[in-house]
């Protein structure tokens, strides 16, 4: 149920806040006022598209904000678990904000949000239902699924289960085509994958070696170079043709300065640090002297590094840049080599199984049907009911199934078919039914699918257009029957609608030289009497008009 809506800046409405209850809530004015705009940015709200349009003139941005209570609507709980909305009880509020420059922002319970998100939602908790929605009536291609919105759990996993046996036959058979069409170019793309992983693997690559390479080429270039600065730093340190070399100097002082440190614990802590940093440098020396010994330059050492780095290189640059991603690339070639190579994706195979799946697509199709017709009896009897109480009860509404290639959605052409009198036939609904009669059967529609959906409101938009007389009586009867669902909010010129509503919103439009403003105002008794009155009677409130109106609303 919706029980709060704010909108601010949207079209001709500068800021209004309305909160409603449950049963049936009528919204009147003249035209132009603005009632269809509430509606359009309660749509908006809900996840329709937006346009800088709607933002009133003058303004950074329009927003929209309702407040909805939900109660036994698993299927929203469901939804809001699944996106995140962990702490959602029984409310939850939705937020719509349009920008002047286009932008869009949406949120739930202040979170914010991607439309998709926001439509998800926004098609559990409202239906909106306006004039246009009776075109789906005339168009035989939106049958199936007004059908299909009857359909319980059940038949929904009946449902499923058909799409996934298609999308399995679709597939396999896309594979076999592509398989038979492109035999060659598999056998090609096979040896141009073997050949790539033969390349890499051949290669046995060792991701730390690339630098360890670079390193070695570097020192074994730079030989020479290397056994001149050792050789000078070991004679630095230790010639025994040089008496004033540093281990000969260093040696001296550690000698000098253990003869007195006796005499002071100063003295003795030199001739220490002297002694430690003679047998560091002698170990220095030492050290040297053996890498020296063993520091040779070897040219063929140098010439398999270089093929080792060009062949390292080669692979970078055609399956790099790095070494890292020549072996995933590797991972993705045996992969691909794999699938290919399977002797499940070989023609023979391929083609049993795509019987196979053939054969489970077509049972999975006959209990859809089955499913299908079922709904469909149901359905026709519920529907010819609801008409039957719209003064339409010599009519006859019947679905039509008609065999048709196998779809995502089935393999049978669904359209509606109606009999307006006895004795005329069935005739497609798209080319018999007029304007009244598609409002009256769409609302028997609707009132049929009030009782089967979970919906916390249902806004229905001048539905009721085209009638007059019992039919307007009838239909405000209907549109207040669905109302003990739940939730109704509707807009409508029609005396008889709007006296059966439990509460009236009226808008009205005021307008200056610069601007014109939208407000909302909620009726009391006796200005509902007025209203009603005037649509009777126009502006002339005579008495007999008056009179009529508290009837209408006494009933």
């Amino acid at each position: 149920m919706l029980q709060e809506i704010s909108i601010k800046n949207f079209a001709i409405i500068e800021e209004i806040h309305l909160s409603f209850e449950s049963g049936m809530t009528i919204l009147t004015g003249e035209t132009g006022a603005g009632k269809s705009i509430i509606i359009d940015a309660m749509s908006l709200l809900l996840g329709g598209r937006a346009s800088s349009d709607f933002v009133r003139h003058g303004a950074n941005k329009a927003e929209i904000e309702g407040l909805f209570f939900f109660d036994k609507t698993p299927e929203l709980k469901a939804v809001l678990l699944e996106l995140g909305f962990e702490e959602v009880d029984s409310e939850i509020i939705l937020r719509r904000e349009i920008f002047a420059n286009g932008r869009s922002v949406c949120r739930i319970n202040g979170q914010m949000v991607n439309l998709a998100t926001l439509r998800q939602v926004g098609e559990l908790l409202v239906d909106i239902h306006g004039q246009h929605d009776s075109q789906e009536l005339m168009n035989p291609k939106s049958h199936l699924r007004l059908l299909d919105e009857f359909g319980d759990e059940a038949f929904d996993q009946i449902k499923n289960n058909y799409k996934l046996k298609f999308e399995n036959f679709k597939n396999l058979r896309q594979q076999l085509n592509l398989r038979q069409k492109n035999e060659q170019e598999f056998a090609q793309r096979i040896e141009i994958l073997q050949f790539q992983a033969e390349e890499i693997e051949a290669a046995e690559i060792n991701l730390e070696e690339d630098e360890q390479l670079v390193n070695r080429r570097e020192k074994l270039n730079n030989i020479k170079n290397i056994a001149d600065s050792l050789s000078s730093a070991y004679l630095a340190l230790d010639d025994e043709d040089n008496d004033y070399s540093s281990l000969n100097n260093i040696r001296t002082t550690m000698t000098e300065l253990d003869k007195i440190s006796n005499f002071d614990n100063d003295y003795q802590e030199l001739a220490d640090k002297t002694a430690e940093s003679y047998y560091v440098l002698e170990e220095v020396a030492n050290q040297i002297q053996r890498i020296m010994s063993d520091l040779e330059f070897n040219p063929a050492e140098l010439l398999q590094i270089e093929d080792r780095i060009m062949t390292l290189t080669t692979l970078k640059k055609k399956y790099g840049p790095e070494l890292s991603d020549v072996m995933n690339y590797l991972e993705k070639v045996q992969l691909e080599l794999s699938e290919l190579t399977g002797s499940e994706n070989d023609s023979e195979n391929l083609e049993n199984s795509v019987k196979v799946a053939q054969v489970q697509l077509i049972e999975a199709s006959k209990k859809l049907n089955e499913a299908r017709h079922k709904i469909a009896k149901e359905v026709e009897k519920d529907i010819k009911h609801e008409l039957s109480e719209l003064y339409m009860e010599k009519a006859d509404f019947k679905v039509s199934f008609e065999g048709a290639k196998f779809s995502a959605n089935g393999n049978e052409h669904v359209e509606f078919f109606i009999q307006t009198n006895p004795g005329e036939g069935f005739k497609p609904l798209a080319k018999t039914a007029s304007g009244g009669e598609l409002s009256r059967l769409m609302l028997a529609i609707k009132s049929s699918f009030s009782r089967r959906e979970n919906k916390t409101a249902i806004v229905f938009d001048e539905v009721d257009t085209g009638v007059s007389g019992r039919v307007a009586q009838a239909i405000a009867n209907k549109i207040y029957k669905i109302a003990r669902h739940g939730q109704v909010l509707a807009i409508s010129h029609l005396p008889q609608v709007v006296a059966i509503a439990d509460r009236q919103f009226y808008i009205e439009k005021a307008s200056t030289d610069d601007i014109t403003t939208s407000t909302v105002r909620k009726l009391n008794a006796e200005e509902r009497v007025n209203e009603i009155a005037k649509m009777l009677a126009g502006e002339d409130l005579t008495k007999e008009a008056l009179a009529q109106a508290k009837r209408l609303l006494s009933k």
